[in-house]
């Protein structure tokens, strides 16, 4: 195959091996291989509107084409190859196949607009992968939620008993985290579906081609307005890693969440071994390295973020070499978030909740203070002195010992004449959580409203 560069002409020396090494991309960016290929054809058939090209020559392109993505499926040497970049080995490996028909592909375009279209191909094609992967993590909250409908467990500010919770009620506070991830992922697919080719290498093309006609069979919504933004815009690629981010840091969240709650000292719930390892050294030991590590490359989908805005940031316009970083950071952001999705679901899905000790501590610690304050504010107590007193209530229980349900009601009167016999039942865990039935609460009523809500949603 030959090799030579698309823009040797003007040069009589060959490149540093060290500076081509350093130049070349065809390493990783040959991954737009079949997002490239798709976009030529739809330019060849657009210069063949144009009257740029026959039809028997845009026939031998579009064939010539169609045979190599039948041939990069089928060939394992097919890539092995030393060109520049992935768009310098199509043409090559078209030209080879079909002459001179294929050195006419690239009029009216450059590699410029041609990249950016293959980028924004190939991340539309992810971008729905990955919302199906958030739906299906989105379906494994709510198994595990419905399996353990009953459950409950304390509920934590500062890492502190605050109020119980039903599990489930907890499952769809993630479930809304990833709800809000599906509807970034779909607003920033907006701006990535939207197609530069035809942008030239900054300034145009002198070229008939009907842009539109070319985005419409490409499936874009839309053209850039501005040939030097159009060849020069990553923000598409800024966009998703940031929704990416966002998305992984909802995830380390979930980890996080179930490394404590497995963990001997809140034993909420217990791991499969489906998705846990040993230590080398300490034969007890099983270790959450599942959820360790979506906690860990959470961090790295960060910093792609991060790099990314980095690279652009004092870029003038129009095309900067620097850009080409651009590829290898939005990879492998798009290859750990996939992952991860995969990776929480299946941990999620082999999670159990010991409802015993859940229960146990949901009731343990004072996690009904705050029910015994909205009670007094139901005699007319104004809340700050009912808060006030409860305050004394669990001094009072921490001195001897007991929960506030387990003082006797002479005990709590001693603090406040306004409390009755019927406190108890109010401080019961069943009426503590019934009570929180505003919408959003973890009331049995509001949760069973809310899975409907969240079963509907993944219908879309």
């Amino acid at each position: 195959m030959n090799n030579e560069k698309l823009w040797g002409g003007r040069f009589t020396e060959k490149p540093h091996a060290t500076f081509a090494e350093f130049n070349d991309s065809f390493r990783f960016d040959r991954r737009l291989f079949a997002s490239d290929v798709r976009a030529s054809a739809a330019h060849a058939r657009g210069l063949n509107r144009a009257g740029l090209i026959s039809a028997d020559e845009l026939n031998v392109i579009i064939g010539g084409l169609a045979q190599l993505q039948a041939d990069s499926a089928i060939d394992a040497d097919f890539f092995n190859s030393t060109a520049e970049d992935v768009h310098s080995f199509i043409e090559a490996k078209l030209v080879e196949a079909v002459g001179d028909a294929g050195r006419k592909l690239h009029t009216g375009r450059s590699r410029n607009d041609q990249v950016a279209t293959a980028f924004r191909l190939w991340l539309r094609d992810e971008m729905g992968d990955i919302d199906g992967l958030i739906r299906d993590t989105q379906a494994a909250i709510l198994d595990i939620a419905e399996g353990f409908r009953d459950a409950v467990i304390p509920g934590y500010t500062h890492l502190q008993r605050a109020q119980p919770v039903l599990f489930a009620h907890w499952c769809l506070a993630y479930f809304e985290m990833l709800k809000r991830d599906r509807e970034r992922l779909a607003d920033a697919f907006k701006r990535v579906n939207v197609m530069p080719l035809g942008s030239g290498a900054l300034a145009g093309t002198g070229f008939p081609i009907d842009r539109e006609r070319v985005a419409e069979e490409l499936g874009f919504a839309a053209v850039t307005q501005n040939s030097l933004d159009g060849v020069s815009d990553r923000d598409f690629a800024i966009e998703f890693a940031g929704v990416a981010s966002i998305l992984m840091m909802h995830l380390s969240r979930l980890a996080e969440d179930m490394i404590l709650y497995c963990s001997a000292e809140f034993g909420l719930i217990k791991l499969s071994d489906a998705v846990s390892s040993g230590s080398s050294l300490m034969p007890q030991k099983k270790n959450p390295d599942a959820l360790e590590l979506l906690r860990g490359k959470s961090g790295r989908v960060f910093g792609h973020h991060a790099g990314l805005l980095a690279m652009m940031k004092g870029l003038p316009l129009a095309y900067n070499k620097d850009m080409q970083e651009d590829k290898e950071a939005l990879f492998d952001c798009v290859d750990t978030v996939k992952i991860s999705l995969r990776a929480a679901a299946i941990v999620v899905e082999n999670a159990i909740v010991d409802e015993e000790r859940a229960r146990e501590a949901a009731t343990k610690g004072y996690l009904n203070a705050t029910e015994l304050a909205d009670y007094l504010v139901k005699k007319g107590i104004p809340f700050r002195t009912a808060h006030e007193a409860v305050g004394k209530l669990v001094l009072l229980g921490l001195d001897q010992g007991k929960e506030l349900g387990e003082l006797s009601i002479d005990e709590i009167r001693s603090i406040s004449e306004d409390i009755d016999e019927d406190v108890f039942d109010a401080l019961s865990l069943e009426k503590t959580l019934a009570s929180k039935s505003a919408i959003g609460g973890t009331s049995p009523e509001r949760v069973t409203d809310a899975f409907k809500s969240a079963r509907e949603s993944l219908k879309k």
